[in-house]
């Protein structure tokens, strides 16, 4: 065992807002429709005071940290007013310190009745916007349960664009019902071409518990799914993006909140439902709290759904599952600091893992190679 000190790992913020104006058919994250197709503003502050409520229970995991970024998540944060926001950051501040220039992410979608103007999230402190996209197609958002159109997408760039937002990302999926090569791509181009600076690219996946699950949409074959994956990556790499992350392109910097997930850094969470990891001199713990918005409001602060250490026997694979995510691995040094468990119990593992080209030879970097981002899943395994 390596000593653990809280000190030297960044500390995130995970806010997560459970609410969207209607459920998608694929969705499986936490997310409710809004009462009354509306969030009122008795609602919206009873909530945000919950929030600072849950974040007064965690101060001692900072262990003297300042909050190195911010994601809010949903759900559709966007569902918010600016001044709500503005609000929250002041009390959370007056607790934990956020450190300067804290990158601080707002997720929003595109629909006119689900943000506020951009220019309000700016100036409450908003520093980059993550637009929930997922196809210009307005045919397949339909299919999707999305009540946005191609126009209002295109719109929602632009605007926050003007309103400032210089730090942009589109959330795009691919492998859309019935979905074609060529639609596939344009989707990509539209987001490039309208100025995202950042691109979250992923396949669609039928998840359980969604509409899409019990309907089954008819999707693309395996033929054209892959050809969708070559094609689009080629594009976005002759139009100068970095792919950082199996589903993250850049043209800017990286997304510094996700980095540090990835990284296995810390991340403090409230909100209905959120998970985070915190670090303590004894332990790396994981926690979740109530799941249900009513729940999360009936007991204020909210109680933990589970609060537990990692085992020992499970870090390595916790620990890779995030960091092989990244197409640059991590410095090995960060191993033993943010595990408390030494690389040496690994030795056999990445040796043997090297020797079939599936990890880099560089021992200074945990890293797979490209044949070993390509059998991601089948390197994890062996974690495990």
């Amino acid at each position: 065992m390596v000593d653990l000190n809280p000190q030297n790992i960044p500390l995130s913020l995970y806010i997560h807002m459970p609410w969207c104006v209607r459920k998608c058919p694929y969705c499986d994250f936490n997310s409710h429709a809004v009462p009354d197709g509306e969030l009122s503003l008795d609602l919206e502050q009873e909530y945000l005071q919950a929030l600072v409520e849950d974040f007064k229970t965690q101060i001692d995991f900072a262990q003297g940290r300042h909050i190195h970024s911010v994601f809010i998540g949903g759900g559709t944060p966007s569902l918010i007013s600016a001044k709500g926001y503005q609000w929250l950051f002041t009390q959370l501040k007056s607790f934990i310190p956020f450190e300067e220039g804290c990158e601080i992410t707002l997720e929003a979608n595109p629909g006119t009745v689900e943000h506020d103007p951009f220019a309000g999230y700016l100036d409450a402190g908003i520093n980059r916007l993550s637009i929930g996209v997922q196809s210009f197609n307005t045919d397949h958002l339909k299919k999707l349960g999305r009540i946005h159109s191609n126009d209002d997408a295109v719109n929602a760039i632009h605007l926050a664009k003007e309103a400032g937002f210089t730090r942009i990302n589109v959330d795009l999926m691919h492998g859309l019902p019935e979905q074609t090569l060529e639609q596939a791509l344009y989707d990509l181009k539209l987001a490039v071409e309208n100025g995202a600076t950042h691109v979250s690219w992923y396949q669609l996946t039928i998840e359980p518990n969604t509409v899409f699950f019990r309907t089954q949409p008819v999707l693309p074959v395996d033929d054209v799914l892959e050809e969708i994956q070559a094609q689009g990556e080629a594009y976005l790499t002759a139009h100068g993006f970095v792919n950082y992350e199996v589903s993250a392109w850049r043209k800017e910097k990286p997304s510094t909140h996700n980095l540090n997930y990835w990284q296995f850094g810390d991340y403090l969470a409230i909100g209905a439902g959120a998970h985070g990891k915190v670090t303590q001199p004894d332990g790396v713990y994981r926690f979740q709290k109530t799941r249900l918005p009513k729940d999360y409001l009936a007991k204020v602060p909210a109680e933990n759904l589970q609060f537990k250490c990692i085992e020992a026997d499970d870090m390595p694979f916790e620990f890779m599952m995030n960091a092989l995510r990244l197409n640059q691995g991590v410095d090995a040094k960060l191993y033993a600091e943010r595990t408390g468990l030494s690389l040496d119990s690994l030795n056999d593992l990445l040796t043997a893992l090297r020797q079939r080209k599936l990890m880099l030879e560089d021992s200074s970097r945990i890293s797979c190679t490209e044949q070993g981002h390509v059998f991601l899943n089948s390197v994890l395994e062996e974690f495990l």
